[in-house]
């Protein structure tokens, strides 16, 4: 397991567990349009041995407008199921970059009640860049029923936030980079305005890891202070677009805050709105 966080594993540890029954490996890459990247055709030209591919996109709510948003319990029970993915399962999951979508993943699989459930430090180019074990080959899947244990109070809702915004007595951590979350930078969604909520911190989703790998304690916790984040108090993470809102919330995990929840419809939703206050300026941002 990787040193640090109780929810990260490292290469050498998922190498050594390749074939093993019970341990399922997940490839839950997802990647913005700059990015310039297609997550299902780089699975499968190449993945990990014995892994599976969860399309962030498919498995959502599908009554949402919004990109996707985290479905019910009965919806991503039959998703997971049919990808062979048990709840009894050890689950690792990995994306290309090493912590950007990954830990979505986890926090889906976490407030379905699975807790067995690791991120793959330093993520899939890392592992093909120390020559370990790929395949293009398909994995055979068995196809398994799912029981999830939903934690609905985890997540937050449009209204709630709305009362998070006004009453400020959680904090709110946002990943999106400085300039989308200054207003300097245009949103990669039409429709969407410019800014962050009112009161918001930034700690962009990049700052938290180094060449993948994720930071370690000492250093998260100082990133979220230098953000203006306090560590004792309650937390809202949010993002884009619900994608990466959940990388604060592994990190936060990590140093023992389990007073976080995340805001599913994140800047798409709140910034789509005519009536949601929007500020702009850097704020006071993490620095790497």
């Amino acid at each position: 397991m990787a040193a640090d966080s109780p929810f990260t594993v490292d290469a050498d540890w998922l190498q050594q567990q390749l074939g093993k029954p019970g341990v399922t490996i997940v490839d839950a890459s997802w990647y913005l349009p700059a990015h310039n990247r297609d997550p299902r055709a780089e699975y499968e030209a190449a993945h990990i041995p014995g892994a599976v591919f969860l399309d962030q996109d498919a498995v959502s709510d599908p009554a949402s407008n919004l990109p996707h948003s985290l479905p019910g319990p009965q919806y991503f029970s039959r998703f997971v199921g049919t990808l062979g993915i048990s709840a009894d399962d050890t689950i690792v999951i990995y994306d290309g970059p090493g912590f950007f979508s990954a830990p979505r993943a986890w926090w889906m699989f976490r407030i379905m009640g699975v807790y067995q459930v690791f991120v793959l430090d330093g993520g899939f180019d890392n592992w093909k860049a120390q020559a370990r074990p790929t395949t293009s080959q398909a994995t055979k899947i068995a196809p398994c029923v799912f029981h999830a244990e939903f934690d609905e109070k985890s997540v937050v809702s449009l209204a709630q936030m709305r009362k998070i915004v006004d009453e400020r007595k959680s904090q709110i951590a946002d990943a999106r980079g400085a300039g989308r979350f200054a207003g300097t930078e245009p949103e990669p969604r039409a429709g969407v305005r410019s800014g962050h909520m009112p009161g918001a911190y930034n700690v962009p989703v990049n700052t938290l890891s180094k060449d993948g790998m994720l930071l370690p304690i000492p250093q998260l916790c100082r990133l979220f202070e230098e953000a203006g984040l306090d560590l004792t108090r309650p937390i809202i993470t949010s993002c884009g677009s619900g994608i990466t809102a959940a990388a604060l919330t592994l990190a936060l995990e990590t140093l023992g805050h389990g007073d976080n929840r995340l805001y599913d419809g994140s800047w798409t939703e709140w910034g789509s709105l005519s009536d949601t206050p929007v500020e702009t300026g850097a704020g006071k941002a993490a620095q790497s």
